[in-house]
């Protein structure tokens, strides 16, 4: 009788052990996956410091110079397309291992092209990573997660993308300063280019040394092997449940995910997760990001005042991606992006409202920064959190492939155009130059609407609570 408190100690002591255990277990295995986003964040974002020299090494045209840079985006929507039949017949896992080839590829191809059109080659190749990467990760990530903790996790996949772009600035500059002007010519971008490898191969490692997701292995009838991951990750009395949860929710003779897009319930489903995918991209983001250092300039900045100011935002999207994560699982997923729609409306009306007025000054900066802070702890890490939760298990790999694929197209037309927004003749007289940002403002307006009309909150719901939250 006398042992026994001690006995008890020592079981409680042993259970906290094995749970701390298993945590940082699932969170290894999460940071490994996220890998991918940070090569999506270095990949988009190492071309900024290489344009310039590239440009003037291949004799580019201004059309030619667009192509280098959106090259990318168009391999980025082919590997959406594609991500989908890769993640289901060959798994989670295994996709992961062929982006990450795909990553390794790009990085050589584009630091050692004899001729512009093998570097736009792989940087299609680079895109075309980045595009089922997109997909897949966050997707993995959510299947390994318990629900207490997937959006945290899964904002883990932002988190990365934002440092990829943040590393690869410092790369970018760090290799500059190894030559003068001749160097960085002939041999600087390559080495820029060439720096993604590291990264890339880190990925193959680390994905190699992680599970497969124990849905896809219940979905391919392998449950043995899925129980052995579930045990790995999960209390004992946790693993029949969820084991249970899954399986009722998977019928391993419905393969066909087209044919489960015609229920209803499915339809509504997709839906929303292509109008939070579109919104995403409309809010302007991806246009402030890629042209910060020019809207600087044109607003009266030089240009090293307008590169300090983009560095701001980057510092900027990181600490409130970080605040995401942190507030997530916390507040839900609906609290953030009515917070997050608030700002950026307010933020980007306050712009266009200083540019008409010509009233731009030290105004600018400020409500630019809002503007980021205010996607950065919604839109940007909460919207892949929904995408990779809010679809059931008979759709999931299909509708979010989907969603990520139509997501790539509205990020090209949003880059496309903005620039035709900003110097088109007629809206330039009768809007001073403030339209974009109007237009923008309004977009988040309504973007707003949509959350509180048809997103659903998802905290703390299992996976397989999802048919329930959609019927």
């Amino acid at each position: 009788m006398g042992n026994q408190p001690t006995d008890e100690k020592i079981f409680t002591t042993k259970s906290i052990i094995m749970e701390n255990k298993k945590k940082n277990y699932i969170l290894f295995i999460a940071l490994s996956a996220a890998l991918g986003g940070l090569l999506f964040g270095y990949d988009t974002a190492v071309i900024s410091g290489a344009i310039g020299n590239l440009t003037e090494y291949f004799h580019l045209t201004p059309v030619e110079t667009g192509w280098a840079i959106s090259s990318a985006l168009v391999g980025c929507i082919f590997g959406a397309f594609i991500s989908d039949y890769f993640s289901n017949r060959f798994g989670r896992k295994v996709t992961m291992l062929i982006t990450a080839i795909l990553f390794i590829l790009n990085s050589v191809g584009t630091a050692l092209p004899i001729s512009f059109s093998m570097f736009v080659l792989f940087r299609i190749i680079g895109g075309i990573g980045v595009g089922i990467a997109s997909m897949v990760v966050p997707m993995y990530i959510a299947e390994i997660a318990p629900p207490k903790r997937r959006g945290a996790l899964v904002g883990n996949y932002q988190l990365a993308i934002v440092i990829g772009i943040v590393v690869v600035y410092f790369v970018n500059y760090f290799i500059a300063l190894q030559g003068d002007s001749a160097w960085n010519l002939n041999i600087g971008w390559r080495w820029m280019f060439g720096s993604e490898i590291i990264p890339s191969i880190l990925f193959l490692i680390f994905i190699f040394l992680i599970p497969e997701s124990p849905r896809w292995l219940f979905q391919k009838g392998k449950t043995a092997e899925a129980v052995g991951v579930l045990e790995k990750i999960n209390s004992p009395e946790e693993v029949l449940q969820v084991q249970e949860e899954i399986e009722n929710s998977i019928n391993v003779k419905e393969v066909n995910q087209w044919k489960n897009l015609v229920n209803p319930m499915f339809k509504k489903a997709l839906f929303v997760g292509i109008g939070l995918s579109v919104l995403q991209q409309l809010t302007g983001i991806n246009a402030i990001l890629y042209y910060a250092p020019e809207i600087f300039k044109s607003l009266g900045s030089s240009t090293d005042v307008s590169l300090l100011e983009t560095s701001i935002l980057g510092v900027v999207n990181l600490i409130f991606t970080l605040l995401a994560i942190r507030f997530v699982d916390k507040m839900g997923r609906k609290p953030l992006l009515y917070i997050g729609s608030i700002g950026m409306t307010i933020a980007l009306a306050a712009v266009g409202s200083f540019i008409y007025f010509e009233a731009i000054g030290n105004w600018v900066l400020p409500f630019l920064l809002l503007f980021m802070a205010s996607f950065s702890i919604s839109w940007g890490p909460i919207v892949w959190v929904l995408l990779s939760e809010i679809f059931p298990n008979k759709i999931r790999s299909l509708a979010l492939a989907i969603s990520v694929f139509i997501q790539w197209v509205a990020n090209f037309v949003v880059t496309q155009v903005f620039p035709s927004l900003v110097e088109n003749q007629w809206l330039k007289t009768h809007f001073n130059g403030a339209f974009p940002f109007y237009l923008f403002s309004i977009i988040c307006l309504l973007s707003l609407l949509f959350v509180w009309r048809k997103v659903p909150e998802t905290k703390n719901k299992s996976l397989e609570q999802m048919d329930s939250l959609w019927q």
